[in-house]
């Protein structure tokens, strides 16, 4: 057991240096480079492990192997010290201004596999030393500001080369025979000499590219011509494709490759996991906002006293990985509409994924119902209905005008946040499954909280728009009411557990003021409380199909059609009872029957 313990610490020693001398590494290249305190704000030294800092991609064993800062703007110098990174194998730096030359240092990256140097203002010469990475495939751009340098026979040893690119690299001298062996070579606009036996061009083996100086010009231009041209040939052909289906709109989203990093998140930061430890407290429990289907949610502050609600999700190895999980935070950050929460930010480690929100100051409509402090104001009825309202608004948006659409799956008082104004936004939307418009959402594990599941997709696991209007429905209860969906403290009144059989009970007897919350002090409008228990009933009917969408939802709210509508709903209500004590009638209790015997009975041998 000792020895045990030796090892274990030996490994996490291990560990630490290892995350220690990386870290270190990164910090100098971030100093060198000259980047300011909006570029790499998150490269903290005081950080052990650099794995969580942005654009830098680690292994599982916490081991630095891909750094990409492309158009950053850097102007400093290479940090000889990235050569401490053995385990790197692609370093890509291309569209900045950095200065200075390749550190013979870069010849220790045993592992390198790419480096992209393209669009900077190197000088100097290309190392020897480069001619030991046994392992580069990729080598892109080695520009110099000197009139002349020569070509490094070293290079030549490369054997795992099969794409080299230094067009217009100011090279002289003669190129090896071995580098045209490889598949994608470019020496265009250079001094070089192929070499007497070489029976064609040596400039390049690559389309589109001239052997003139003004090749480049031409390479560009007819680029763009050749984009142009199939911009047109894009636009016309989904133009005519359009028109052939009724104009129906429809998006396709690529799902990138697990080390894809190339999503465009808009505002949206991408956290450290130590950021946001720090600003959790640890994810303290004392901090524990609230928890759902999805994990747990954490107040944070950050370090310019800006207070963030961190969600904590407990399903991080999700099917297609942290790419699968990058996409469907680009898709959550475009839906953007005043009573839906915004996302700030995101942040994924191997083990974890986390999602970064605004702090709403009031909390959730569940909690200012239920769990209010003395002293706190209570929600009036105004306030209520202006709830309702917001609400569906930001449902009928993620169904309605999100591409694909949104479905919640878990609607409920406490998922419906108050901000300052005790304005509705609905929050936890998109942690579900992200529906083709084309068809429903088919699980395998119903996600949701009890009492506010509708009954296809408890049975089925099918969800729909339609799931998504029963939980709703059974908000719009809460909100009357004040009470909890499944509350067994009724049964000792001999009331039913589930809010919706007890809503109907009261509703069919006719006793409103039994219904409303007792925190209203009857201080309400009656005709619209019942307008309210109107479209909740109407949205939790048995049959999805019977249900109205959002849309219909939000113009009942408003006035419109709920008359009709509810006058059908109580014309079937009421058929669907009378068949239902016909049946209670025909059913005749025998003698012999289980409701006749005694307990002891039901319970004896087997």
């Amino acid at each position: 057991m000792k020895l045990i313990s030796i090892l274990l610490i030996l490994v996490y020693l291990n560990y630490v240096a290892e995350s220690d001398f990386q870290g270190d590494a990164l910090y100098d290249m971030k100093v060198k480079l000259n980047a300011t305190g909006n570029q790499l704000s998150d490269w903290n030294r005081n950080q052990v492990n650099p794995c969580t800092w942005n654009s830098v991609i680690c292994d599982s064993n916490n081991r630095v192997v891909q750094v990409t800062l492309a158009s950053m703007g850097f102007t400093g110098i290479l940090s000889p010290r990235i050569g401490e990174l053995k385990y790197l194998s692609a370093l890509s730096l291309p569209g900045n201004s950095i200065t200075g030359g390749i550190p013979e240092q870069f010849g220790n990256l045993s592992s390198l596999t790419s480096l992209d140097l393209e669009d900077n203002l190197l000088s100097g010469e290309i190392p020897s030393t480069l001619g030991k990475l046994s392992k580069l495939q990729i080598l892109l751009d080695l520009k110099s500001k000197q009139s002349q340098w020569k070509y490094p026979e070293s290079l030549s040893s490369l054997s795992s080369l099969n794409d080299i690119r230094l067009a217009f690299n100011h090279l002289s001298g003669q190129i090896p025979d071995p580098l045209f062996q490889v598949a994608r070579y470019n020496f265009t606009g250079n001094n070089l000499n192929c070499g007497m036996n070489f029976p064609h061009s040596c400039a390049s083996n690559m389309p589109f590219q001239g052997g003139s100086h003004n090749s480049k010009v031409g390479v560009v231009v007819g680029s763009i011509g050749g984009a142009a041209v199939f911009i047109v040939i894009g636009v016309v052909f989904v133009f005519c494709k359009g028109r052939k289906k009724g104009n129906r709109r429809e998006v396709f989203v690529d799902v990138p490759g697990e080390d894809d990093r190339r999503i465009a998140f808009g505002q949206l930061k991408r956290f450290a996991w130590r950021e946001l430890q720090i600003a959790t407290d640890n994810f303290s429990e004392k901090n524990i906002l609230g928890q759902g289907g999805f994990g747990k949610v954490y107040k944070g502050v950050l370090p310019d006293n800006t207070k963030i609600a961190v969600k904590r999700l407990t399903d991080y190895e999700s099917p297609g990985g942290e790419a699968a999980f990058l996409r469907e935070v680009e898709l959550i950050s475009v839906a953007v509409h005043r009573n839906l929460l915004r996302l700030i930010g995101f942040c994924t480690t191997p083990t974890e994924r986390l999602l970064v929100y605004p702090f709403m100051q009031n909390l959730s409509v569940a909690y200012r119902l239920r769990d209010f402090k003395p002293g706190e104001p209570v929600l009036d009825w105004p306030t209520r209905k202006r709830i309702s309202l917001g609400t569906a608004r930001g449902l009928e948006y993620l169904h309605e005008h999100c591409n694909p659409k949104i479905i919640h799956r878990d609607v409920k008082a406490a998922n419906v946040l108050l901000d300052e104004g005790f304005e509705a936004v609905v929050g936890d939307f998109g942690l579900a499954k992200l529906v083709d418009v084309r068809k429903t959402s088919v699980t395998t594990q119903v996600r949701g909280t009890m009492g506010h599941i509708a009954p296809e997709y408890l049975s089925t696991g099918k969800s729909s728009e339609r799931t998504d209007v029963f939980g709703y429905g059974i908000m719009l209860l809460e909100l009357v009411t004040g009470q909890r969906a499944i509350d067994f403290s009724r049964l000792e009144e001999e009331d039913d557990v589930l809010l919706l059989d007890h809503v109907k009970k009261l509703q069919r007897e006719k006793r409103l003021d039994a219904i409303v919350d007792r925190n209203l002090n009857k201080v309400y409008d009656r005709l619209e409380v019942e307008m309210m228990i109107q479209v909740a009933l109407l949205c939790t009917q048995p049959s999805p199909e019977e249900r109205p969408t959002m849309s219909e939802v939000v113009r009942m709210l408003e006035g419109e059609g709920l008359a009709e509508r509810w006058e059908e709903w109580q014309q079937v209500e009421v058929t669907r009872r009378q068949e239902y004590e016909r049946m209670q009638q025909r059913f005749d209790w025998g003698e012999d029957s289980v409701y006749n015997q005694d307990a002891i009975e039901l319970s004896g041998g087997r």
